[in-house]
């Protein structure tokens, strides 16, 4: 208690007196000084008339000066002030400083980038070596010159004193910047390892190409360019500050410096070595870097609200409600962050498909239509239906996306059909019901897993392809795709130019025999996905896209000069599938039964027997006034699978593959599978369901 009234009332003499290092030595060996004088005291009298003494004989400063062996000159140098700078001119110049700070900072980031495509273009011979050595040598020069400006500006204000309003303001700086260049250094770290334990999993997980493993190294680095940036500016920042005003304690800062460095570096080689003997144990070695992060984040913030308190003037003040701000806000990115990462955690799998028996037969693409020709070779066409994918490309997800990933092998493998067309929701972006925003990497990874089974396929979009927060909205998903067609994979049948109506992909394609006659067409229509207008509020297919079909189903009669025979696949089922399944309920004789159930949502979001649009399509009516299209198949309402014949038009649902999208899905099977579609050289045709039970243990 003494001690402290001791050290307030050395705090009061030098309140105002301009802060200079030579004042700020005097003041602590005051203070020691002082301490001593006290401890003298106290051993011939009691506490308070030991601090009587005190104040009373060295209550002055040059009383407290000669205590300490200064002269009475010195103490009075110390309190002049006519030279001292004041909160203006110096918070001026900091800010001059911090803009060059955070320029030089932006640079070496840069040329950090740099030195790894000079290092790459090195290994690999590249003619960009030279180029990009200019570049790197550009940006360390651009880094010199702003140090340079720095140190020169640093010189010309040495030895300047602060009069109390500056001094206060570069105290708290010096909290700040100490503060902050202790957390860089354990984020650089931190990001350092983060970043090669998601190389790690690429690398392990992708057996990609070394261009691959280069496009994901360069594209992953920003995970160390910014603690980089930020490192830097802190150490620039933090000398900054420190050239003006000294710390509580140089030496422990130094200390508590050398052991976060330390700490750190221990901890996340701890996490290394762990995940690589663990290796056959992890499914993905990213995840376990991640979780290790949130981890060492946490520590770190302990070590901020208790040990850091030595190396400042001032520890920083839990505020609770700024705390829970913060940290909501920090969860929310994120989380956010997270559910839009391209994750890979099935390509070990994809990788290892093998490519399955198949007829070859001629494809063909007109760059002015966009509609690719298939020329069979074979009498009989087999086109396998798949729909309701769903793959989450989320580690939640992953066990599910494998289970249905191996579930479209195994349908392919038993009926090696020459045609795959998918209606829709290949992928399942749906933020907390997938642990995934993202609908990139999953239509990247199932393009991946049908290039290796050599199949041509063919697909429509669903309602959950490209939903409002997904990674991609429609425009860029349809850049993906394009870059995944035909002209790159050979067997994507995607066209590259669409008709200009309504939709995100409409397309055709044309089925001929082998003598060059055409068969029948296939129409790809999208069913667009929600109108806007509330939760779950199908579209349907519009009045455009249905004049479009309709006009190509006539041009294609003139060329043939008859009617031919047409399907329509689409993703959300017209309102003529559930009219016709409520005949089909009610015994009506209007409608023909094949095979399958309609169960209806089951138990799910919309509990409708057909889940369709509360729109009206004109689609079914041009389609049954036209005489051509003898199939309708779709998806979207996972349980039914029914087939039945509705005025003359076969109305199929097909087999939902979906492990993941509807609750409890994953434990039921009746409902999984697919259908295979035998098209005659007649044009006549078959469709059998091909129920994974049947084809699986």
């Amino acid at each position: 208690m003494a001690k402290s009234r001791i050290s307030e009332l050395v705090g009061l003499v030098f309140d105002d007196i301009p802060y200079s290092p030579e004042a700020y030595e005097a003041q602590e060996k005051i203070s020691t000084a002082l301490d001593e004088k006290y401890s003298e005291l106290c051993e011939n009298s009691t506490e308070g008339e030991a601090i009587d003494t005190i104040l009373s004989d060295y209550g002055q400063l040059t009383k407290m000066a000669q205590l300490a062996g200064y002269t009475e000159e010195q103490a009075l140098a110390w309190r002049s002030s006519g030279d001292a700078a004041e909160l203006r001119p110096t918070k001026n110049i900091i800010w001059k400083q911090r803009r060059r700070a955070y320029a030089a900072a932006l640079f070496s980031m840069f040329a950090f980038t740099e030195l790894g495509w000079v290092i790459f273009d090195a290994v690999n011979l590249n003619k960009e070596f030279f180029f990009v050595m200019a570049m790197f040598a550009l940006l360390v020069f651009l880094v010199y010159r702003r140090i340079r400006n720095i140190n020169k500006t640093e010189r010309e204000i040495k030895d300047v004193k602060y009069d109390n309003a500056a001094y206060n303001y570069l105290r708290s700086l010096s909290d700040k910047y100490t503060k902050r260049l202790l957390n860089s250094t354990a984020l650089i770290i931190s990001a350092v390892f983060v970043f090669m334990g998601s190389e790690l999993s690429f690398f392990i997980f992708g057996n990609s190409k070394s261009a691959e493993l280069a496009e994901n190294f360069f594209s992953n680095l920003i995970m160390v360019e910014i603690p980089l940036f930020i490192l830097v500016k802190n150490i620039i920042l933090y000398k900054i500050i420190q050239k003006r005003i000294a710390l509580p304690d140089g030496k422990k800062a130094r200390k508590y410096g050398i052991f976060i460095a330390a700490f750190s570096l221990v901890y996340w080689v701890a996490v290394t070595f762990i995940t690589i003997f663990a290796g056959d144990k992890i499914s993905y070695p990213g995840n376990v870097f991640f979780t290790a992060a949130i981890f060492f984040a946490i520590i770190i913030l302990i070590l901020d609200l208790t040990a850091r308190r030595k190396v400042t003037f001032k520890n920083i003040v839990f505020n609770p409600r700024r705390f829970a701000l913060v940290t909501s806000v920090v969860i929310l990115v994120s989380t956010f962050t997270l559910l839009q990462r391209d994750t890979w955690y099935t390509q070990s799998y994809i990788n290892s498909v093998p490519v399955v028996e198949h007829n070859t037969h001629k494809i063909e693409y007109n760059e002015e239509t966009g509609v690719y020709t298939i020329t069979s070779s074979t009498e009989d066409f087999k086109i396998l239906h798949l729909t309701d994918i769903h793959i989450g490309g989320s580690l939640y997800s992953y066990r599910k996306d494998m289970k249905a990933l191996k579930a479209c092998f195994a349908e392919i493998e038993h009926t090696k059909p020459d045609l795959v067309v998918v209606t829709g929701d290949l992928c399942f972006p749906l933020g907390i019901m997938s642990m995934s925003l993202n609908n990139s990497a999953p239509v990247q990874q199932f393009a991946a897993f049908m290039r290796n089974t050599g199949i041509p396929w063919a697909f429509t979009y669903g309602n959950h392809d490209t939903e409002n927060l997904s990674t991609l909205n429609k425009t860029e998903l349809n850049e993906v795709y394009k870059s995944l067609s035909y002209k790159t994979s050979g067997n994507l049948l995607y066209p590259y130019t669409q008709p200009d109506i309504m939709g995100r992909n409409n397309q055709l394609i044309e089925l001929r025999n082998t003598d060059g006659t055409l068969n029948t067409g296939l129409f790809m229509i999208d069913s667009n996905a929600y109108t806007g207008e509330g939760i779950n509020v199908y579209d349907y297919i519009h009045d455009d896209q249905v004049e479009w079909y309709a006009d190509e189903v006539k041009r294609m009669n003139a060329e043939a000069g008859k009617t031919v025979n047409s399907f329509v696949f689409f993703h959300i089922p017209l309102q003529e599938y559930k009219t016709a399944t409520e005949l089909y309920l009610d015994g009506s004789d209007e409608v023909k039964y094949f095979f399958g159930e309609n169960p209806g949502d089951h138990g799910g979001i919309t509990n409708d027997l057909v889940c369709c649009s509360d729109y009206p399509s004109k689609m079914f009516d041009t389609a049954l006034e036209l005489g051509s299209t003898t199939g309708f198949f779709c998806g979207h309402d996972h349980y039914n699978n029914a087939s039945i014949e509705y005025k003359g038009i076969r109305l199929t649902y097909g087999m939902s593959i979906d492990y993941l999208a509807m609750p409890g899905i994953e434990k039921e099977t009746k409902q999984r599978g697919a259908e295979l579609i035998t098209i005659h050289s007649d044009s006549s045709w078959d469709v059998e369901q091909i129920p994974l039970t049947s084809i699986t243990d």
